[in-house]
């Protein structure tokens, strides 16, 4: 293990300016920084940034191909991504990363189960994004809505460095396992780049929202959707579909200045910026500000902590309260938490023996929306890795709804158009073999002048078609206020 001290700063934003125009530079955000306004942490369940960029192999999927780039040389297959991304990193085994200093939790987000005394969360390996129409190489699908965005269902950098940053301690690292000859002279590089992390200028041009916000689901569709998910469940087809409607804008400057808007406006746990490249002279950025854990796999402890049931906030404290307790006594809302956690604990048993359930209906409350979470955990197989849960489980239950294949059928009937990164996961897979991922929900993605941002909500037999409305509309208001402030019509 190579690892250096750097300086420590609050807000790992100005860390990431240094790299933020590369391609394949990404930050995985924890939410933890302080808050302009208020002088406060920003998030109250985050600890660990983490920052990468220069991977030297990246794998993009788009349709039934994966281009795996390394060295200048470019190889094809139309074999299993997944697949493809485990027998990469099998080829670079790394042990834990291992400090010299006591303490440690859990990584890129929230958690009680602690890591092992003085552990980095990652230190190197894949790091990148598995979109949620890469669920088309796991199920057959249909091909109904239209996939206008065209962008790859999975691209992946592997990395032989990174910055973490660990907000408890005050402290941050630049590490790395080393994989690469020249991992010595890139460390020296990366330290000099990154030594002076405050009084950094602005990087690029100003940020403008330059049309109106559009629907692809006005109300009157949306309604009409809805009604046919009713009569699905009434027929007994499903019990549960999660139906979301994608809202867009036409955009013009530099989509890092949005996200720092954002992250201080609405900070989450599992918040993440990536700079990607579309093809040699083009990138597209996504922006996630994602408060829901995917799948994690710490040594064997797997965990998913899937949210279902929301509320909005108000700025009225005892409105607030209502709300919070509203949500806290609905059996609609516990109801459809424990059918997705019911999908998600057989999804844990195909890799993971002693799956259990160990919180219910636990309120967590963001910027814009409170949420009921529970935890599902398991114990990994001894024959299984981290990919292995990923695929087993992917897409998340969450957001497709019961049973899964019929949800994500209904979803591609209904839905106009793919989701795309929407709905996926963002998050790394360790060398280590250790993983964390999100679900990509609350997440836009910026391509070509465009912002498209989606919202959704479970349908169940007794969901109320207004209600269920003004639900996306709570979950896109994050998007939509910094949409709002950067208007310039």
């Amino acid at each position: 293990m190579l690892i250096y001290q750097l300086p420590y700063h609050h807000d790992s934003a100005l860390l990431f300016e240094r790299i933020a125009q590369q391609p394949w530079a990404i930050m995985l955000d924890s939410g933890q920084m302080l808050d302009a306004n208020t002088g406060k942490a920003g998030s109250q369940f985050g600890r660990y940034d983490i920052l990468v960029a220069e991977p030297f192999i990246t794998l993009v999927t788009r349709g039934e191909q994966t281009e795996i780039t390394q060295d200048g040389k470019v190889a094809r297959s139309n074999d299993d991504p997944f697949l493809l991304l485990n027998n990469i990193l099998a080829q670079y085994p790394a042990p834990t990363s291992d400090l010299p200093f006591t303490g440690g939790t859990l990584p890129f987000a929230s958690g009680a189960l602690p890591f092992a005394s003085g552990t980095l969360p990652f230190a190197g390996g894949a790091l990148g994004y598995f979109g949620y129409d890469l669920g088309r190489r796991l199920e057959k699908l249909p091909s109904i809505a239209a996939n206008d965005t065209q962008l790859p269902e999975m691209m992946i950098g592997i990395y032989d460095w990174a910055i973490v940053v660990d907000h408890r301690e005050k402290r941050c690292y630049l590490a790395s396992h080393g994989m690469q000859a020249s991992a010595r002279e890139n460390l020296a590089r990366l330290q000099a780049l990154f030594h002076a992390p405050s009084g950094l200028p602005e990087m690029n041009s100003a940020f403008e929202v330059v049309s109106d916000i559009s629907y692809n689901l006005p109300q009157s569709q949306y309604a009409q959707a809805f009604n046919k998910i009713k009569n699905y469940i009434t027929a007994g087809d499903c019990y549960q579909v999660n139906l979301a409607q994608r809202f867009s804008a036409q955009v013009q400057g530099d989509a890092w200045q949005m996200y720092k808007k954002l992250r201080t406006h609405s900070p989450a746990p599992f918040m993440a910026f990536m700079q990607l490249p579309l093809n040699e002279k083009e990138q597209f950025q996504v922006l996630s500000n994602s408060p829901e854990r995917f799948i994690q796999v710490n040594g064997n402890h797997v965990e998913t902590r899937p949210i279902k049931g929301t509320r909005p906030r108000s700025s009225d404290p005892a409105q607030d309260l209502a709300y919070s307790n509203e949500l806290l006594t609905s059996a609609k809302d516990k109801a459809e938490n424990v059918m997705i956690v019911d999908l998600l604990r057989n999804d844990l048993s195909k890799s993971c023996d002693k799956v259990r359930v160990t919180k219910l209906f636990q309120l967590q409350s963001f910027a814009n929306v409170h949420h009921l979470v529970s935890i599902v955990v398991g114990k990994l197989k001894a024959n299984k890795t981290a990919i292995d849960v990923l695929r087993n489980s992917f897409p998340g239950g969450s957001i497709t709804g019961a049973p899964k294949l019929r949800a994500m059928q209904i979803i591609e009937e209904l839905e106009p158009h793919r989701r795309g990164i929407y709905c996926g996961a963002i998050g790394y897979v360790g060398f280590d073999g250790n993983m964390d991922t999100n679900i990509a929900i609350r997440s836009a993605v910026i391509c070509k002048n465009k912002l498209s941002y989606y919202a959704g909500g479970g349908i169940v037999a007794d969901s109320d078609v207004s209600k269920e409305y003004a639900e996306t509309l709570d979950k896109a208001s994050s998007f939509t206020t910094i949409i709002k402030y950067f208007t310039r019509l």
